[in-house]
């Protein structure tokens, strides 16, 4: 079998109704967007998509498809998916890809797998479990009382846990994160999400009062270049740390930060931003190994596949963006998302996403 042809075909991303925001400084959901879907097709029939839905996708994929990605599939066998992962990090070394297109390839060549074997990809990778708790992961809301009814709603409809994106202000996020726990009582698994927006004297002290409200994990509070800051920022809280969400280098940089002692908790593993379902399958190994978790990121299906694949991960994220809450349609009522079981991604072929795209993707933050 050999792959044939690689297309990228537009998608309209439908604007989040109501829009919705992030700390401050980030901007929030874009009234409008454009998407793109990668199609890799073979000589046999054979096909697997993969979705970019990033600002200005259609026009960033379709460029890196004419100049750099489809000479380099053609004529490849779609099952070789190790030396394509490690031909795109080559490419990488001279194009500079953008982090979320680094693994798109890589999850249409999944994707095809499982369409061929007509499996679904999780079951390919292994297969740990059918079925994982879901937290929900707010986005940034005005006030603390409109934060504490979201998370009243939150778990009435069954989510196991909640995790904070507050407004980027060290003592008023802090002060959050304790009415939180003041709220939830003591066995409710909170977390929280800096978004990068710290820096280290402020991450300490946001740490502390995470430490004593006996949050579950205190993750990306600062921008994740410095490896040199995090580990001083473990050594100066008793909150685990979940870091290595945005950083370069998939697996190799989470390395180094497991190996810095900055990963208490554990390292963040994605299709989005660790190199497609092998990277992020690498980073989830790497952690095993060190005995941490693997957390995974977002809520699009692919990312769906890897919970169900990753033995070291222990929830599901689920986007929640609204001050009445409307569980994802994965979601059930005690709170658990079960494994997908149509063939390889479960994406359709036909490219008639229109408003149903957020069935499979998240929003960028």
């Amino acid at each position: 079998m050999k792959i044939t042809h690689v297309e990228v075909h537009p998608i309209d991303v439908p604007a989040a109704d109501p829009p919705f925001f992030w700390r401050q400084g980030l901007s929030g959901s874009a009234p409008v967007g454009d998407g793109a879907v990668l199609h890799i097709g073979t000589d046999e029939g054979a096909e697997g998509v993969a979705v970019f839905a990033r600002p200005g996708a259609a026009v960033t994929l379709r460029d890196l498809v004419d100049r750099v990605f489809r000479e380099e599939l053609l004529g490849a066998d779609p099952f070789q998916r190790e030396w394509l992962w490690h031909r795109i990090w080559e490419l990488d070394r001279i194009h500079e890809l953008p982090l979320p297109a680094l693994g798109l390839i890589d999850v249409a060549l999944w994707d095809l797998a499982g369409r061929v074997q007509n499996r679904p990809v999780w079951q390919l990778l292994g297969g740990f479990r059918d079925a994982i708790p879901a937290y929900a992961s707010t986005s940034t809301f005005a006030t603390t009382d409109e934060f504490l009814s979201v998370a009243d709603q939150c778990l009435e409809l069954g989510y196991r846990g909640i995790k904070l994106h507050a407004w980027g202000d060290a003592r008023k996020d802090a002060a959050l994160c304790q009415a939180l726990r003041d709220r939830v009582g003591p066995d409710i698994p909170l977390m929280y999400d800096g978004s990068a927006g710290f820096d280290l004297p402020d991450a300490i002290y946001l740490g502390h009062a995470l430490a004593e409200a006996d949050y579950l994990w205190y993750e990306e509070p600062m921008r994740e270049f410095s490896i040199s800051a995090y580990q001083r920022l473990a050594s100066s809280v008793s909150v685990p740390l979940l870091v290595a969400e945005t950083s370069d280098g998939a697996h190799m940089n989470s390395a180094d930060f497991i190996k810095s002692g900055a990963a208490t908790f554990g390292v963040r593993a994605s299709t989005t931003l660790r190199g497609g379902i092998t990277g992020a399958m690498r980073t989830a190994h790497l952690a095993d190994a060190f005995r941490l978790r693997a957390e995974v990121h977002g809520s699009d299906i692919p990312n769906h596949h890897l919970c169900m694949a990753i033995s070291n991960t222990t929830f599901y994220e689920s986007l929640v963006t609204s001050t009445t809450v409307v569980r994802e349609r994965h979601v059930d009522d005690r709170g658990l998302v079960h494994a997908p079981a149509g063939p390889g991604i479960s994406l359709p072929l036909d490219f008639g996403y229109g408003n149903e795209l957020q069935r499979f993707v998240e929003q960028p933050r």
